[in-house]
């Protein structure tokens, strides 16, 4: 039998509200499905560790003019070295935050905001884009949850999150040894610990096989910056499809639904 349509698309959690290159995708990716039947997976890259990835950028409604928030993390090494799933929101970000927002966003989603209960700033956004319609229908696949890790491929780069001064942190295996990227050319070699696949994410270029292992994709939508990096021979099986075009592409998506 033929195997049923299952389109994927891959994105890190990408704002508080998402960036419109995400909403970009789950348009096509539903444009797909209208065509072609079966269903949606959302590979939800969670174990990345990059703080920036979650800045959240806006247009003033009354000037126009952008403005950038992000996260507030409780300190330093979780700031720079803990996965996305592990950096831990401190008290009051949130109600500090939803003061600012109406300046930028419909009300709606301002009390949308306020309702967001999720202490780690992965499960805070993805909570957000289900508040605001965008994964009805959707499956969610993440790259920290250590079930789906156990049935993944073995990639040979790769990271794992382990402990260190009291902290979840990625640590990249380089060379049989675990390292923190301080910036640079500074490293950080941590001390050997014994560690299992449930603790293991993929690198950028190995996250591909990684992802389809699991996910077993037959159409997965591209976006415009993984066209610089996807080894799409890791996956000569699946049909590529370009996200839709969308303006603004980094910024906040806070539309609301008609």
């Amino acid at each position: 039998m033929t195997q049923p349509p299952v389109i994927c698309f891959g994105q890190q959690p990408c704002g508080f509200f998402p960036r419109r290159f995400l909403a970009a995708k789950i348009v096509t990716a539903r444009r797909l499905q209208a065509e072609l039947g079966g269903e949606i997976v959302f590979f939800y890259h969670d174990s990345d560790h990059d703080p920036r990835e979650t800045q959240t950028t806006f247009r003033d409604r009354k000037t126009g003019k952008p403005h950038t928030l992000n996260f507030a993390f409780e300190n330093r090494l979780q700031r720079k070295f803990s996965p996305l799933y592990a950096k831990r929101i401190p008290a009051g970000w949130r109600e500090k935050t939803a003061r600012q927002l109406p300046a930028y966003v419909d009300l709606r989603w301002v009390e949308e905001f306020k309702q967001v209960a999720a202490a780690n700033a992965a499960d805070f956004c993805l909570e957000m884009y289900r508040r605001m319609g965008l994964l009805g229908g959707i499956r969610v696949a993440r790259s920290g949850d250590a079930a789906l890790r156990r049935l993944a491929c073995d990639v040979p780069e790769f990271f794992v999150d382990v402990q260190h001064e009291g902290e979840a942190v990625r640590a990249r295996f380089v060379d049989g040894a675990l390292q923190l990227h301080e910036g640079g050319a500074s490293f950080v070699t941590l001390p050997p610990v014994p560690f299992d696949k449930s603790q293991i994410s993929p690198a950028r270029d190995s996250r591909l096989r990684w992802m389809q292992s699991v996910v077993h994709c037959t159409h997965y939508v591209v976006g415009a910056g993984e066209k610089v990096y996807l080894r799409r021979e890791d996956a000569s099986d699946v049909s590529f499809v370009d996200r839709d075009p969308i303006d603004r592409s980094d910024e906040a998506y806070c539309e609301i639904p008609v």
